[in-house]
């Protein structure tokens, strides 16, 4: 059902790999991880239409020859039913993906909508795991960006959580951490080499350099110190001057 990116044995192609298709960038693939969430997510929708459902059915046999009852019964009964389908769809189609510089969340079954969230704007990772979580086999991943909101704060319900786990932590502080880059995914200069200026253009000219090769944009070297002697020598010379 889900974990690290691992294509299946029997060689089907997994729904994530259309995702990971349309909505990942060439240096990420293939993705790190890659899943749907875990199945305990349908139980809260089953416990919801199952009663539902018993009284549709209950309608519908109460009295077959009553077009009322059995009218209602039957649009209970397939509003249950629609219901559960949505949600399994919407399971069906989420998917949660972990690449070497984005996390990425797909979801919705007409409109499809990607929420994602650049690795190296993560500053903390939190994991959950309750009683019911580690009896199923699910946990909840709680990221923290700079201290800002964003729409993939939390991920409940994901499969094999422990592996996760290491393999996002691995990602985000171990030896094989996220790939250096800004947002566009250039390469950051490291500490020790500057930046290289931008090129020139209309609205930046290139910094103009002196003949003695010093830029413009250099300090200006200080002044050479006066000799006491020249002063006293000038000082006399304009008192001879008044005479």
């Amino acid at each position: 059902m889900g974990g690290p990116a691992t294509p299946p044995s029997d060689g089907r192609r997994p729904r994530w790999s259309k995702d990971a298709e349309k909505y990942l960038l060439e240096h990420e693939k293939p993705p790190v991880v890659a899943t749907r969430r875990h199945w305990a997510v349908l139980v809260v929708p089953v416990a919801k239409a199952l009663p539902v459902l018993a009284a549709g059915l209950w309608l519908m046999v109460l009295d077959p020859e009553n077009r009322v009852t059995a009218s209602v019964g039957l649009i209970v009964l397939v509003g249950a039913l629609g219901y559960l389908a949505l949600r399994a769809g919407e399971w069906w189609m989420r998917h949660f993906i972990v690449t070497n510089r984005r996390v990425l969340l797909t979801t919705g079954i007409i409109v499809r909508t990607v929420a994602l969230l650049p690795l190296r704007r993560i500053t903390d990772l939190t994991y959950k795991e309750t009683p019911f979580g580690q009896l199923l086999g699910y946990g909840t991943f709680r990221f923290e960006s700079a201290g800002q909101q964003q729409a993939l704060s939390e991920i409940t319900y994901l499969p094999r959580a422990g592996v996760l786990y290491r393999d996002v932590s691995d990602l985000l502080f171990g030896g094989n951490g996220a790939d250096k880059g800004d947002d566009e995914g250039e390469a950051e200069p490291s500490p020790r080499q500057p930046r290289r200026s931008p090129p020139p253009s209309p609205d930046r000219p290139a910094a103009q350099t002196s003949p003695d090769g010093r830029r413009d944009t250099q300090p200006i070297p200080p002044l050479p110190p006066r000799r006491r002697g020249s002063a006293k020598v000038a000082g006399q010379r304009m008192r001879q001057a008044g005479r």
